[in-house]
Parts: C-alpha cells; structure tokens; sequence
C-alpha cells in the first residue's frame, strides 16, 4: 500500500508544479472575475461528478468566505438544483442541463466557469457554448485531453494529465487560488484609501 500512496502523492505533486508555468493564466482569471463582480457580475459554474463538487466547492467559497470575513460575493453552481437538472434531463435530455439553465441566468457581465477533467462532457460544452451566445466571460478547467473544449473558452487551464483524480486535485487547488486572490483583489478595493 504504501509504494501506490507515495506514487499516487508524487504524481500530485508533481502535476501541480507543471501548473506553476499557468500561473499567469490563473491570475487572470482571478482579476477578470474580480473585476466583473465589481461591476455587478456573478460566478457561474458546473460540472459532472467530480467536477460538480468542485463547482459546488468554489461558488461555496465565494460566497461564504475564503480566508477573510466579508461580503458575499455572487456565485452559483448549476449542479445543486435537482428540480431543475432532473426537470430538464427528463424533458429535454441531460446534455443540456447546463445550456439551459446559463441561457436562464448568465448576462454579459458574468463569468461561466465550466469544470470536465475530459473535455467532452456534451453538457458543459453546450453550457459553454450558450455562455459565448449570452456574451458572457467563460472559463474552462480540462484536463490533458480537453483541448477542444478549452480553445472554445475565452481563459482555459489545461492540467497536464490524462488522470482523473489527479486532474480533479488540480482543479480544485487551482479554484481554492482563484478563491482567494479573488478575494485579496476585491478586498483591497474595499479598503479605505
């Protein structure tokens, strides 16, 4: 057990410091999504599995607090309402439940933040590709094998793995920094002069 625990920590680490190389990538992400909330924008996000706990995850974060007690800041994940995801897979199929619901609630000063370690879940596509149509900021976190959906988004982090529990651990270390340099830059233009 222990040669399949230090293997599986290496590996870990070992994708997260190729990351260190996206780490402008991150930032800007950070800043676009700070900036759109101090014009009256909100974080959308979703994903399946894995991918929608960590989109739980984030917007649980923004919303509540990272490190800091603060004001809220606006964010959703379209992976909690079973009324309307069961609703809508039902009526119109599972690949659009996340269409569906960003043509309901994205605008033009959102950012859409879609989450598939693949990059070929139909329904995140699809949710991204409504985003684009609704104008809003979109953002994709794939893995090694997502470049397709990547090169559809406006930002995209590419982890360099074809693993999915490593890609996941990925996504959710690169949220957790967004999470907070989000909160340091929106922190910072709150704080009296």
């Amino acid at each position: 057990m222990k040669p399949l625990i230090e293997r599986a920590l290496y590996e870990s680490i070992s994708i997260k410091q190729k990351l260190i190389q996206q780490s402008d990538t991150i930032e800007k992400i950070a800043r676009e999504i700070a900036n759109r909330i101090m014009k009256g924008g909100k974080v959308i996000l979703f994903g399946n599995g894995g991918s929608a706990a960590d989109a739980q995850h984030i917007a649980c974060e923004l919303i509540g607090k990272f490190k800091h007690a603060r004001t809220p800041y606006p964010a959703i994940a379209l992976t909690t309402n079973t009324s309307t995801i069961t609703a809508i897979a039902n009526d119109m199929g599972f690949e659009n439940i996340f269409e569906r619901q960003v043509e309901a609630l994205a605008s033009e000063k959102d950012v859409v933040i879609g989450i598939s370690t693949s990059g070929r879940s139909i329904n995140v596509i699809k949710g991204i590709e409504a985003a684009k149509k609704k104008g809003a900021f979109t953002i994709v976190l794939t893995g090694e094998r997502g470049e397709a959906l990547a090169n559809m988004a406006d930002i995209a982090i590419i982890v360099p793995s074809k693993e999915t529990p490593r890609i996941q651990e990925a996504h959710i270390t690169i949220g957790h920094i967004i999470c907070e340099l989000v909160e340091e830059l929106l922190l910072k233009r709150d704080a009296p002069e």
